[in-house]
């Protein structure tokens, strides 16, 4: 049986996952209980859609093409349409000025995370080159630290920093193959340690002897906004909820193609720090809008449901990233999996260090560190599974990981370089 290349296909493989995982997840059956009780499922939602692709279920090649090669169009959907649409439905009911008041700590733990990625890069480089230079060596586009700096932009800014970091420092697109699940992979591994964590928050905030009377407060408040507009939704109210996420969706995509040639005409080095990249403006365009309606009546469609239907739009890219991943790649390249196994670790150290210091709650940890690894693609989820009304945090978080990737990718590339061997 030849694999599979048709996207409507693929698509409905990965709803019946996402729905068997939510399915089973609520189920009161001992053998579901007893695997939720050590496995996340959030993880699952990621693992799962990349046994397609490993399993040889879907064609790989046909997700990751190359050069003119016509390929899937289910990840640009999901990044381009159903992203922003999640960002705006995620924060028209957020309450901005109680997420202000959560204090600087939320702000120290977010910075410690990117910097924990812009100087993990070149330490891993560093201690694995002591080790074996021929692992973090390389000439030219198969250079071993010129794919690293993709992992650099996708670990501080996702998707847009990321491809800038391919166009800067111009990777081979067999190491780029490579590198993008390494990226995927060790980021995983971390958000299974994560999400275990949430269960003995407690305990951890113990650890830190955390205060986590400001971020109680903000969960209570949007709970008690949550139950004061609850309503069973209408027809209309759904068609009006995703008119105005997909309206808004639509004038972002409008307003980030204006800003994008105005950004290339009139300011220098605009490609160099992703001011050129339409999916940058995409996001801070469809996230400021969503925050600008929560001033608005509009913020009461929280009582419809538009959190849920945004998590619902997060979930399906949740799959599709997932569909990205091939777990074959470790076998066949075991020593670069070791260099971002390295470089994690020194960032959990740090972001654990810096908590315990300041004495910053796990949440404020995971959702900074989620907001560089993973971007809005997964802080809103962490944030969520803390409590749904504590999504909007890690939208907002996340969008400054969008604006600094570059500018940390860079520095890190360039450390990178400087440090790697021949």
């Amino acid at each position: 049986m030849e694999p599979i290349r048709n996207d409507a296909v693929i698509f409905g493989m990965l709803m019946l996952i996402l729905g068997g995982v939510f399915w089973t997840y609520r189920s009161r059956h001992w053998f579901f209980k007893a695997i939720y009780k050590f496995v996340p499922m959030l993880l699952l939602c990621y693992f799962l859609p990349s046994l397609l692709p490993t399993l040889g279920i879907v064609d790989h090649d046909f997700l990751a093409p190359k050069g003119d090669e016509e390929g899937s169009n289910l990840y640009f959907v999901a990044t381009r349409y159903l992203l922003p649409a999640s960002l705006v439905l995620l924060t028209i009911s957020v309450d901005l000025g109680a997420i202000l008041r959560l204090g600087p700590r939320a702000l120290i733990m977010f910075l410690t995370g990117t910097v924990g990625v812009v100087l993990g890069g070149p330490l891993a480089v560093f201690l694995v080159g002591m080790y074996d230079p021929q692992i973090v060596g390389g000439d030219g586009p198969d250079a071993v630290w010129r794919g690293l700096t993709t992992v650099a932009g996708s670990w501080i800014g996702e998707g847009a920093n990321q491809a800038a970091m391919q166009v800067i420092f111009e990777p081979s697109d067999a190491l780029y193959s490579v590198m993008v699940t390494v990226d995927i992979l060790v980021a995983e591994v971390w958000m299974l340690f994560l999400l275990l964590g949430v269960d003995h928050r407690q305990t951890i905030d113990r650890w830190l002897k955390a205060d986590v009377t400001s971020i109680d407060r903000l969960q209570k408040k949007m709970e008690d906004f949550q139950k004061e507009t609850a309503r069973d939704p209408t027809t209309t109210d759904l068609m009006v909820m995703l008119a105005i996420a997909f309206g808004i969706t639509s004038f972002s995509h409008y307003l980030s193609e204006f800003l994008v040639d105005w950004m290339s005409s009139n300011v220098a080095n605009a490609k160099k720090f992703s001011l050129d990249s339409s999916f940058f403006w995409l996001i801070v365009l469809s996230t400021t809008l969503g925050v600008g309606l929560s001033f608005t009546p509009v913020r009461r469609l929280e009582g419809v449901g538009a959190s849920r239907v945004g998590t619902v739009f997060i979930f399906i890219l949740v799959a599709t990233i997932g569909l990205k991943m091939d777990i074959r790649e470790i076998r066949e390249h075991f020593e670069l999996f070791a260099v971002g196994a390295v470089w994690m670790s020194f960032h959990v150290g740090l972001m654990f260090f810096v908590a315990w210091l300041i004495r910053a709650p796990y949440f404020f940890l995971a959702v900074g560190s989620k907001a560089n690894i993973g971007g809005a693609a997964s802080a809103p989820v962490v944030a969520a599974a803390f409590h749904p009304s504590l999504a909007p945090v890690g939208v907002l978080l996340a969008v400054l990981g969008y604006v600094l990737g570059t500018y940390g990718a860079l520095l890190c590339g360039l450390m990178m370089q400087a440090i790697a061997p021949g």
